[in-house]
Formats: C-alpha cells, sequence, structure tokens
C-alpha cells in the first residue's frame, strides 16, 4: 500500500537516533547485522552455554541487550518486508491467507512495492550512503526482467551485493529441495504413469495386440511433454535460476558458489565501510546463515558440539566480531550504532537434516522448538536484540516487548528512551501478531504491570499426530484444518509463563476477563443483525411511524 502524504513527513526511528545525535556535523553511523533463522536460545549471552559466541555476547556487554525482542513475522519475506518499512506486511501486501508464506522463484513479479518507505529511503534522502550485503528476499522485477521495481537499489540502497533471493537446500547439489516438494512429488508421478502408460501403449500398438489410434498416442505424448516441462523446468533447475548473486542491477554470478560466499560478503561489508569511514554511512549486513544448507568455511567445520548447526553459528559469530573489529579499528566505535538480530526465530529444518542437536537451555530451548514455529507462538517470533553504541546506550538488559518494524515509527515505536534506559518499557502497550493475513494472537502488556498477556485466536495442528511441530508441511499453516480456532482465545502471562506452557483461568488469574476485552477485536457492525431496520431506532418527528416536520427558520 502507498503510504500518504503525511506518512512521508514521520521521521525514521534511526533517523530519530540522527536527530538527538549532537554532532551535526558527523550523523551516526548505522551497522545492521541480521541472521537467517536465528534461534534467540542458541547464543550464550541468551543462556547458552554449548555454543561459542563471544563475539556476539561482547556486543551485548557493551550495549543492550532485549529479552522480548520479536521478529513481526515467523517467515522470511513478511519479517524482511515489515523491518525495513516499519509496518505489518500484509499492509504491503506481503501477507498469504494460503500456503505460500514467502517468495518461491526470483523470477516471479511480486516482492516490496516500489510505493513503500523504507529507513533506507529515508536515511538516504539526508545523504546518508547506504549500502545492503548479503540477503534480501523481497523480490526483484515487475513487468520485465530489468525493471528492478523490487531491487534493493529501488528502495533506498545504493549499494547492494548479496543474495536478491535467498539461500536454500537447493542450491547445494545433493541436500535435497526446499520448494514444494509435495507438488513436486506429484507432478514427478504423473510424469512416470504417463511415459508408463505410453510405453506400454506403443508396444500394444507395435504387437498388434490391439488397434491404438494414433492420435491418442499423441495425445499422450503431449501431456507427457507439458507434464515434464512443468515438473522439469521449474525444479529441476532452481538452483540454476534462483541461487543468483548480484552486484547492484548485475548478475555476476549463476549459479552461486556457497563454498566461499561467507568470505566474500564479509569482505563486502568490510570494503563498505571502509570507503565510507569519513561520511555517514548505513549498512544492513544480511547474512545468509544460518539458513539451509548450513555451508560452513573448512575452518569452522567440526569444531563445535553441535554439528553443523553449531558450527554455522560459531561461524556467524566469528564474522560479526570481524565486522566489529572492522568499525572499532576505524575509530568508529563511539559514532556507530551496532544492532545484531535475526529475521526471525530458528526452524526445525535447520538441523534435523544436517545433523543438529538442541541447543537452548531451560524455557528457551521450548521457544526454540519446531512445537513454536507459527505465527503466534513463540519460538517463530522470539529473536535476539542488541544494541551498542558506547558512550550513548548505558550498559543493560531489557526485558520489554520490542518488535523488529520499531525502525520505523508507523507500527512501531521510538526506542531511543528504553535503550537509554530513561524508559523502563517500550511504547507498546498492544501487539499483534499474524499468521499470513490472519490475526494470529494480541499481546496486552497494562500499563504500571510487569505482566504481558498474550492471547491466541488459534493454534496450529501439529502433524504427524503426536508430533510437537508441523513436521509434514515443514512450518505450521494460517488457515483451514491446519489450525484449531479458541473461542475464548488461549490467554497465557508471558511474565510468569515465557514458554506458554499454562494457560490461564478466570480462577487463576483475577485479571483474566478484563485481558480478553482488552484483546477483542471490534464488533462487526455491517452483519445482518446490525444493519435491518429496527423501529424503536428510528429518528422521528410527530407520530410514528408517520413521521414528518417542518424546520421552522424554512418556512
Amino acid at each position: 500500500g502507498q503510504l500518504g502524504p503525511l506518512m512521508y513527513k514521520v521521521m525514521a526511528q534511526i533517523w530519530t537516533l540522527f536527530y538527538y545525535w549532537p554532532d551535526k556535523d558527523r550523523p551516526p553511523n548505522f551497522v545492521l547485522i541480521m541472521v537467517d533463522d536465528l534461534g534467540i536460545g542458541d547464543i550464550g549471552c541468551y543462556g547458552n552455554d554449548t555454543i561459542r559466541t563471544p563475539h556476539i555476547d561482547r556486543l551485548a556487554s557493551e550495549g543492550v541487550r532485549l529479552t522480548q525482542h520479536l521478529a513481526a513475522a515467523p517467515l522470511c519475506t513478511p519479517s524482511r518486508a515489515a523491518f525495513l518499512t516499519g509496518r505489518y506486511a500484509l499492509r504491503s501486501g506481503l501477507g498469504s491467507s494460503g500456503r505460500v508464506q514467502v517468495l518461491l522463484f526470483l523470477g516471479g513479479s511480486g516482492g516490496l512495492p516500489p510505493s513503500e518507505t523504507t529507513f533506507a529511503k529515508r536515511l538516504q534522502q539526508q545523504g546518508y550512503t547506504t549500502g545492503l550485503v548479503g540477503k534480501w528476499h523481497l523480490g526483484v522485477s515487475c513487468e520485465s526482467r530489468g525493471d528492478h521495481c523490487h531491487h534493493p537499489n529501488h528502495h533506498g540502497f545504493s549499494f547492494f551485493y548479496g543474495l536478491p533471493f535467498t539461500l536454500f537446500n537447493d542450491c547445494v547439489p545433493g541436500h535435497g529441495s526446499d520448494i514444494l516438494n509435495d507438488l513436486q512429488t506429484t507432478l514427478r508421478s504423473i510424469t512416470l504413469l504417463l511415459g508408463l502408460g505410453l510405453a506400454t501403449l506403443v508396444a500394444v500398438r507395435a504387437l498388434g495386440l490391439l488397434d491404438i489410434s494414433a492420435g491418442l498416442l499423441l495425445s499422450l505424448l503431449l501431456l507427457l511433454l507439458c507434464s515434464s516441462s512443468v515438473w522439469l523446468l521449474p525444479f529441476q533447475l532452481l538452483a540454476r535460476w534462483n541461487c543468483v548473486l548480484m552486484r547492484d542491477g548485475q548478475v555476476v554470478e549463476q549459479p552461486l558458489r556457497v563454498e566461499t560466499l561467507s568470505q566474500r560478503l564479509l569482505q563486502e561489508a568490510q570494503g563498505f565501510v571502509h570507503r565510507n569511514k569519513d561520511r555517514p554511512f548505513l549498512l544492513f549486513f544480511s547474512l545468509a546463515h544460518i539458513h539451509t544448507p548450513l555451508f560452513t568455511n573448512p575452518q569452522f567445520m567440526g569444531k563445535s558440539r553441535h554439528g553443523l548447526y553449531g558450527d554455522n553459528l560459531e561461524e556467524v559469530d566469528w564474522i560479526v566480531g570481524q565486522i566489529t573489529e572492522t568499525v572499532d579499528s576505524l575509530g568508529l566505535s563511539n559514532s556507530t550504532l551496532m544492532y545484531f538480530t535475526s529475521d526471525h526465530g530458528d526452524t526445525w529444518r535447520t538441523g534435523t537434516r544436517r545433523g543438529r542437536r538442541e541447543a537452548g537451555t531451560g524455557f528457551i530451548k521450548v521457544l526454540n522448538s519446531d512445537m513454536l514455529r507459527h505465527g503466534g507462538l513463540g519460538g517463530g517470533h522470539q529473536s535476539p536484540g542488541i544494541f551498542r553504541w558506547p558512550g550513548r546506550l548505558p550498559r543493560a538488559e531489557r526485558c520489554t516487548s520490542k518488535n523488529n518494524n520499531d525502525f520505523l515509527p508507523l507500527d512501531g515505536h521510538n526506542l531511543m528512551p528504553l535503550l537509554e534506559g530513561t524508559a523502563q518499557r517500550s511504547g507498546h502497550e498492544f501487539m499483534f501478531h499474524y499468521c499470513g493475513v490472519n490475526l494470529n494472537a494480541v499481546r496486552w502488556h497494562p500499563p504500571g504491570s510487569e505482566s504481558i498477556f498474550k492471547a491466541h485466536l488459534f493454534t496450529p495442528n501439529f502433524s504427524p499426530e503426536g508430533a510437537v511441530g508441523c513436521y509434514r508441511t515443514g512450518v505450521c499453516m494460517c488457515h483451514g484444518e491446519h489450525v484449531t480456532h479458541h473461542n475464548p482465545p488461549l490467554l497465557y502471562d508471558l511474565h510468569h509463563d515465557p514458554s506458554e506452557s499454562r494457560p490461564l483461568t478466570p480462577e487463576l488469574e483475577p485479571r483474566y476477563h478484563e485481558a480478553l476485552r482488552e484483546v477483542d477485536g471490534p464488533s462487526g457492525q455491517l452483519s445482518w443483525g446490525q444493519i435491518l431496520w429496527r423501529p424503536w431506532l428510528q429518528p422521528c418527528c410527530g407520530t410514528f411511524p408517520l413521521c414528518g416536520c417542518k424546520e421552522q427558520s424554512a418556512q
């Protein structure tokens, strides 16, 4: 959706930081580091003691660590759209009512609409040099191959080097496929059956056992060719079509080589900082790690206690250390806000195929589990949130609800009072969790209270029966037979029950009914029961029902 004229005047969250920066001759820099699919419980500073993350932990020790830091959506495309625009993804048309919740093909026409305003675009308008290194996953073109209407260069990033799509298993031979596996299986079966049927009929005709018309054989051959093309072209060439590396608007590698990808992304990020050390800059460093297929530099292979997943995460920590060292060595630490996060929580697919072992501790382990990888349940939304700005932000831990769309104060809120320690909670009294376009859950943080109530309007049906995750579909669906609706909603107090394992009842919680009233949506005003005429509501002068009178001044 297009922002109205008044919305264009709303200052970006990070522009708020610029506004209050005392040295107007040199505004602050911003280095935003986003990992892909990182669970909050897999980092040392969030309670993990088996995966080594000293560089991320150092960022946390030198800045502010948020313990209630939430992604706006539990999947890549909608979460990244919300992060960049400060608005829930459904406002940008990036919410779905069906099965597909993310962009599946680089050659599709969907993406972040050109009319959207990102924080990068706002900073670019204020004279910043802006760069994106790494993953995009918000589309490229609309109508022609070169229009690049969704490309990062058209959304406020003057420099782009990275993956316009995403990293997934199809990018590495032998790792399987992540795209519509059940559809691929169906198409493959249809193709094999058609091929077998055609071969059988040709043999029967050749042996003279039956009089098979040439027209029937030709029709089956055409069906076989169509089925083969539908199956082979989009899916068997996915690695070549989707696994692409671009520099600005030019494809520089296709298919990309994952073996050296992390080093190249790091070098480009460091180079961007070096080139712009003497002017204000924004670097959005969007890592391809730790999404499948868990590619890892040989120097980290087999070094962790958690298989490929742990190796991958320890390499991420090293990368964070390298980019932090670059900022510090150039004398930019006191003038640079560094932010570390993930686009959303972890997914079971990250490790079950490639040797992951559980990494979280305590309730955080539960938050990372597949059971919670859904629109409203905690694991899909919980993500690390670390801010470092020496001399400006005090070292602290803040336990408050913050959304990753807070970088623009549209659906987000100004974070500076919270980060600076002048406020103990964010401006969010209410927060909304969407599964596609469906409102899945609502949080209510009552003023003056430690309680954070969360009401689930529906929850996923796990599969197979008895499982604690949606293993058959990979991620939990948002509609139809895939969910169970709750009336009244399931209610939890996240302050006392962060793993959402003990639903509240009126007997257990004095504010139970108040909480449900607060999170209840407005009643429908256009139902037949609301719009049908009721005689006792009819305004009337004179005698009902023959109402009638004249205004005296008009006579």
